[in-house]
């Protein structure tokens, strides 16, 4: 049996009537009675017999649709497929995203993607900023989300919110803090520092510097999620972005903002030679909402 007459086998099997198989396939009911003769005749045997003006399935046509309905079952998650396929574009993404964003925001726009197009898979990586760039210009990943990502004639970028960073401390450092941290409150206390701070450490670098601000730097690290467990253990406060800081808050940890107000961009990057697929864009507006909502605000235009 060919797949068009499959199709119409299984059309009349379940409607029970050549008219309501027609209209079913959106064809004339000539159309499907000619399909219907020409696959009776080659089997060799009747599909339905017309029983007081009525058709009736054979026992031949009902153990044929067993058969049939499997393979009609693959052709719809054919069709289901290829739609997927032409509306998305591709099954799979390859991502690189700074650590930070790894914690909550890139899961929850993960895991809400998938329930809309659950065909799509991921290859996730978390890496500094450094080498989140080297993954994309030796074609690692598809897209990458960074903070304030460098200028590069290779790449193009597309801001998809903001973020700012935050002071995480012990309660009990400073009992009713206010609800933003005057930079000036950080002269001489002890501090959780990055060796290796990225363009965010760098704002805050630059602040400090212009504030006349000196810290002591107590523990030198190479992460932010590292930076909160060493203030969750009493080593001392540390200055993170938000999405970590909130991420590590609660019990005696408080997180707030600085003032002034230290913000950076979260944008998209990618090849300008190899734009991302439309499956990737589908995923970078989820990113974008799931962005907003953990920061509790509408998400960028």
């Amino acid at each position: 049996m060919r797949l068009r007459q499959i199709e119409v086998f299984h059309a009349v099997y379940t409607t029970g009537s050549i008219s309501a198989a027609a209209r079913s396939l959106h064809v004339s009911q000539p159309s499907v009675s000619k399909v219907l003769h020409h696959t009776q005749y080659q089997l060799g045997f009747e599909l339905f017999k017309l029983v007081r003006g009525r058709l009736v399935a054979t026992d031949e046509a009902h153990a044929l649709f067993v058969e049939v309905k499997d393979i009609y079952d693959r052709l719809l998650s054919l069709q289901k497929a290829v739609t997927h396929i032409r509306d998305i574009g591709g099954g799979h993404i390859r991502l690189a995203v700074v650590p930070s964003l790894g914690q909550h925001v890139v899961p929850a726009a993960i895991t809400q993607y998938r329930r809309q197009h659950p065909e799509v898979t991921f290859d996730v990586q978390t890496l500094h900023h450094g080498d989140l760039f080297q993954a994309l210009y030796e074609r690692e990943c598809d897209i990458a989300i960074a903070y304030n990502p460098p200028q590069h004639p290779r790449m193009q970028r597309r801001v998809l919110g903001q973020g700012q960073l935050m002071l995480l401390f012990d309660a009990a450092q400073w009992p009713g803090p206010p609800a933003a941290i005057p930079l000036r409150w950080l002269q001489d206390r002890d501090m959780v520092g990055l060796a290796s701070s990225g363009p965010i450490g760098d704002l805050f670098t630059n602040e400090l510097k212009r504030q006349g601000v000196s810290m002591r730097e107590v523990v030198s690290n190479q992460t932010y999620s590292l930076a909160a467990a060493l203030t969750r253990c009493g080593a001392g406060m540390s200055v993170l972005d938000e999405f970590t800081a909130c991420a590590n808050a609660g019990g005696n940890l408080l997180a707030r903002p600085l003032e002034p107000e230290i913000g950076f961009r979260v944008e998209c990057v990618y090849l300008e030679d190899r734009p991302p697929s439309k499956a990737a864009t589908e995923f970078v507006r989820q990113f974008q909402r799931s962005l907003a909502e953990t920061r509790g605000v509408p998400p960028a235009a």
